[in-house]
């Protein structure tokens, strides 16, 4: 039978329409992921919730893809197929949303104890669909641009999702106010517009599906699970030193970037709130006016990054960098006095963690490919990430501090851009989908450690802190200020002096240790490398 050349897929159109409505899931999972980010001190002003309890909030996240639930949903994917799996796991991510909006809301309960149980389950049930709901989204992608622009639509979809995570730590604190619920309930009004979304593609890929003759479900026998592939896995030690450096590496990045926009406001003076000039407002809204920003800026990274890979000839390449370069540079100066208030404000200046990721990972991604150097490259990012949290933990200079996080953002883009296409060299191509999702499940066992284990180091090294805060806040609640009214009473009386600030020195040098334990498996990653003859060090076209 002749086969069909005219499919939806083949109009460029339709696909980039269907990336839109589906990269929707990784920037609501992505900003849900992180919005609670800049609200740790709110969180303990207005619900009462401190360090240790903020930490295990966020820990208990990653607690069902410890036990494998990455694999699961594989497996789950493999059989049921992309619409039936996106719509388990984006209603799993969806209810969970939901219960922790009821949950800050008080709609549970308005006690201590039911809003922190309220809390964490339903960061658990959305925990339980995230890394899932990303596979299905990058599966997504596989179906409708294979044979096309895959890796630019690849490329885009990750810029979707770090979008979603430096908007989530920039504007949560303007939605919020002095209130943490209703920050929550826009968090999860994200999702659920994005399952919406997820519902209208699914009439495009019933009608692709019936285009192109193919069933309801994604079959692949060489890609699906084998518990005898995990044997073959754990005794190569070149995939075995990969997959703990994976672990050490981002469990000092994801969980540091939760507790970031803390640090800057505890430890180096940044502020939370922005002086009354230097906001931008959009239809009367400061919020919309930050994501007027934080879109410029996202297009400017897709732009220097993509526009140039596109076009033909030295002379346009670099002439197209110049003028978007330029461009941006215009705007920034214009904008000149408004971003030097938000270079010191705590939530603000966080945020440009994950969004220096979209233009640094495409640049050292390209850097692998022309000239190799993998492992070198992560031995580069390991020790950028300890001299991160070097200047952030012992030193006090807020130059430190940005130049910390300016190494931190790099190592953020060019460990990952070296790392991920190594485990395709390391592992045979029909066993890379169980080396992902046995990565995945052991980092997400890290990530659990360090999102809980900063929160309760912070505790246990601030008693004095803890006690103070928690004294004032019954003390003017029975006077019978509202949550709100004793959150900014307590900011007033930590700028003043009267309460003390968070010594964070301890749990920011702990990740220091994740960082030599990095620079230790790269070196033992290169050694290895040697030995097996993988080609981690030569360029991608001569391995």
């Amino acid at each position: 039978m002749e086969q069909l050349k005219n499919t939806l897929r083949d109009s460029a159109g339709m696909r980039w329409f269907i990336l839109v409505l589906i990269s929707s899931l990784m920037f609501s999972t992505y900003y849900f992921q992180d919005f609670f980010s800049p609200l740790r001190e709110l969180m303990e002003t207005d619900l009462g919730i401190n360090s240790e309890e903020f930490g295990r909030i966020i820990g208990l996240t990653t607690i069902a893809n410890m036990f494998g639930m990455i694999i699961l949903g594989g497996i789950i994917l493999d059989k049921w197929g992309i619409r039936l799996a996106g719509i388990a796991f984006g209603s799993l991510a969806t209810v969970g949303g939901v219960v922790t909006a009821m949950a800050s809301a008080g709609v549970f309960g308005e006690e201590k104890s039911v809003v922190l149980w309220g809390l964490i389950i339903g960061r658990v049930l959305f925990g339980s669909g995230l890394e899932v709901v990303c596979v299905i989204v990058s599966r997504t992608i596989v179906k409708w641009f294979k044979n096309y622009e895959l890796a630019l639509a690849m490329a885009i979809n990750m810029g979707f999702g770090r979008l979603g995570s430096a908007l989530a730590i920039a504007i949560s604190l303007d939605i919020a106010g002095v209130a943490v619920a209703p920050a929550v309930v826009f968090a999860a009004s994200l999702i659920g517009l994005s399952m919406l979304f997820f519902l209208v593609y699914l009439i495009f890929d019933v009608k692709l599906d019936k285009q192109t003759g193919a069933g309801n479900k994604v079959t692949d026998p060489e890609e699906d699970f084998k518990l005898s592939d995990l044997t073959k896995l754990v005794t190569n030690k070149s995939f075995v030193y990969i997959a703990l450096l994976c672990v050490a590496f981002y469990s000092a990045v994801f969980p540091f970037i939760q507790y970031a926009p803390d640090l800057l406001v505890n430890k180096f003076g940044f502020s939370y709130m922005l002086p009354p000039n230097s906001t931008i407002v959009l239809f009367g809204s400061e919020a919309l006016g930050s994501v007027m920003v934080y879109l410029v800026v996202f297009v400017f990274a897709l732009s220097v990054t993509l526009v140039p890979s596109n076009l033909k000839g030295r002379t346009a390449k670099y002439g197209s960098v110049i003028l978007i370069i330029s461009s941006f540079a215009v705007i920034v100066y214009l904008a000149r006095d408004i971003l030097g208030q938000w270079m010191v404000n705590g939530p603000k200046t966080a945020s440009l963690i994950p969004l220096g990721t979209i233009i640094f990972t495409p640049i050292f991604g390209s850097l692998v490919d022309r000239k190799g150097k993998a492992a070198s490259l992560m031995i580069v990012g390991s020790l950028l990430l300890i001299f991160a949290h070097v200047s952030l933990s012992l030193f006090n200079s807020p130059i430190l501090a940005y130049l910390g996080l300016l190494s931190l953002g790099v190592a953020f883009s060019l460990v990952p851009a070296a790392m991920w296409p190594s485990v395709a060299k390391i592992v045979p191509e029909n066993r890379l989908g169980t080396a992902y999702a046995s990565m995945f499940t052991v980092q997400n066992w890290g990530l659990g450690a360090f999102f809980w284990g900063i929160g309760a180091l912070l505790y246990k090294v601030n008693p004095e802190v803890v006690t103070s805060i928690a004294d004032v806040r019954n003390r003017l609640q029975e006077q019978g200020l509202s949550g709100a009214e004793v959150s900014d009473k307590i900011k007033l009386m930590q700028q003043s002096g009267e309460l003390p600030y968070y010594d964070y020195t301890w749990p920011i040098l702990m990740l220091v240790v994740c960082g030599i334990i990095s620079m230790f498996l790269a070196l033992q990653l290169k050694k290895a490398d040697k030995e097996q003859g993988y080609g981690l060090e030569v360029l991608n076209e001569e391995s």
